[in-house]
């Protein structure tokens, strides 16, 4: 390369100062130079927005005033790198650090082939760096399934760069090219599956997706589902319908769409066994609400209002037009 990119980095943060502070500091011990960080600010009430602005008068914060969820706060962030010109935009999640050489691999990477719409490193759980959480993402179109390639795994080398399905929303570096020809994130999601929709759309409008494993993070969220609180259930059921509905194949899905609600269905008796009443309202919220196209953010924890209510779904197949 004979001139190094300029890459705007965009961190999210809603009431998440310590974290923010932590991946923000990887950030300034990053070897890349050419770098803007961004930090898009949700609407946080705690003291965020002064410490961070005390601790990093260098960084450009945005203030949306209001909790926008992932995708709408992200676009804040995207919408202002291309503002800027910024030829790459890596969308960071704030409960993250990044290895010092982490961009600067991201970005040779995607300078060796105009094709490639966005690529992202290995992700390592929140330990000793050696526990994979993510080294790519695959799309299961019959099952109604996305997930992350590893996850659980001692990293011994076993994943080599190559193309993905998608890349883990928690560090996702995309070009200038891809933004513009695909558009921004789709925030009927609010949170969770839009960069699976996002990178589906990429690869659709003819760009690659791409891992890369010589680029290192490590993210604090759990590779567990048991460990998920109700809010998380909600939209990961709800939206894996949006998606599902959007993006499958038109001759398999209803077979799909099936598929996602029995799997819905099974965590819903599986919680309610173990007890977690919440957990599994959630997800019969997430069904219906889905199957009723109510997406976006949704305020009222509706699931915490009937602990018992069994299922009613009238159609399965109710979303399978696109929405």
């Amino acid at each position: 390369m004979s001139r190094s990119p300029h890459v705007a980095v965009i961190v999210l943060n809603w009431n998440g100062r310590d974290d923010t502070l932590a991946c923000l500091e990887s950030l300034r011990q990053s070897d890349y130079s050419n770098v803007q960080v961004i930090v898009v600010d949700n609407g946080s009430t705690d003291d965020s927005v002064s410490v961070i602005r005390q601790r990093f008068p260098g960084v450009t914060l945005i203030e949306n005033g209001k909790n926008l969820g992932y995708a709408a706060g992200n676009n804040v962030g995207l919408t202002y790198a291309l503002e800027i010109e910024a030829e790459y935009a890596f969308l960071l999640n704030n409960d993250t650090v990044i290895a010092p050489d982490c961009i600067s691999t991201l970005v040779r990477t995607d300078c060796t082939d105009p094709a490639i719409g966005a690529v992202g490193p290995i992700v390592y759980t929140w330990d000793d760096g050696r526990v994979i959480s993510s080294a790519g993402g695959a799309i299961d179109w019959r099952h109604a399934d996305a997930a992350n390639i590893g996850a659980g795994e001692i990293d011994r080398g076993q994943y080599a760069a190559r193309p993905v399905d998608f890349v883990n929303g928690c560090g996702l570096m995309l070009t200038r090219q891809a933004v513009e020809r695909v558009g921004l994130l789709d925030e009927r999601y609010f949170m969770y599956w839009e960069e699976t929709d996002w990178c589906t759309r990429v690869r659709r409008a003819g760009l690659d997706l791409r891992f890369e494993p010589a680029a290192r993070m490590r993210h604090k969220a759990t590779i567990r589902s048991d460990d998920l609180g109700p809010m998380p259930l909600y939209y990961m059921t709800r939206n894996r319908l949006l998606f599902f509905a959007t993006h499958a194949p038109p001759r398999i899905r209803p077979i799909t769409l099936a598929h996602a609600v029995h799997g819905a269905w099974r965590g819903i008796i599986g919680n309610r066994r173990a007890g977690r009443f919440q957990h599994a309202q959630a997800m019969q919220t997430g069904i219906v609400d889905g199957l009723r196209r109510r997406w976006g953010r949704i305020d009222a924890p509706a699931w915490q209002s009937d602990r018992s209510a069994p299922l009613q779904v009238d159609n399965v197949y109710a979303a399978q037009d696109n929405p």
